[in-house]
């Protein structure tokens, strides 16, 4: 498996913790897609993905799996296993919808933040920008990590007593929010606690040491 990313990106960042998760780093080759020259919205990485976001999996028949969401479905299968998706029909469906609003109500939000009411990638990539809509996406991503704080006030993780993609999910949020330099709020004790627990799992911790060796293959 080839997987088109980013390596310091929150996107990749969820799929790089789900390979850690999975012990399936060894299996994957890693392609470096430079973000700030806009190699994502180049014709030949749009050939690949038509939205032209990172990351992206490539089987060794061809296809092209884009969305994190999809791409962790796919190795969480892959061993028959899944761990990160659910294995009950109630375990799957918390799981993913807790992950869809953790998209929506924080790493998306910071998405739009970054890239409306910040520099973001730059004025080669940036066609449009809208700070307006930048601002309040940021202040809806504040929100998203009171809420979230709530809920890991009751249980020990995002869908509940296991880790989950939903968790990835929030992770990437806030590995999202450092890089614009947006803090949680003080008082979400519960969600800064978490996430310091996130921090410690090798998964987190070492998801940019799995660049390394395919540094080469790239």
């Amino acid at each position: 498996m080839k997987i088109y990313d980013w390596p310091t990106g929150p996107y990749p960042a969820r799929v790089r913790i789900a390979l850690g998760e999975k012990s399936l780093q060894s299996q994957v080759q890693f392609v470096t897609i430079d973000l700030w020259k806009g190699e994502h919205k180049q014709p030949e990485f749009l050939a690949k993905n038509y939205s032209g976001t990172l990351p992206v999996l490539e089987l060794d028949d061809g296809t092209f799996i884009a969305e994190c969401t999809a791409i962790t479905e796919y190795l969480d299968a892959l061993d028959g296993a899944p761990i990160l998706t659910g294995r009950t029909a109630r375990e799957k469906g918390v799981i993913h919808m807790m992950s869809k609003r953790a998209e929506l109500e924080l790493l998306d939000a910071v998405s739009v933040y970054f890239h409306h009411a910040t520099p973001g990638l730059g004025p080669d990539v940036e066609l449009y920008q809208n700070p307006e809509w930048g601002f309040r996406q940021r202040d809806k991503a504040v929100r998203g990590m009171r809420y979230f704080d709530g809920v890991l006030r009751r249980q020990p993780f995002v869908a509940g007593e296991y880790f989950s993609m939903a968790d990835i999910t929030v992770i990437g949020g806030l590995i999202f929010a450092e890089l614009v330099e947006l803090p949680v709020p003080a008082e979400c004790d519960a969600l800064l606690s978490w996430y310091a627990r996130m921090q410690e799992r090798s998964s987190v911790k070492n998801r940019l040491a799995i660049s390394e060796p395919a540094a080469a293959l790239a």
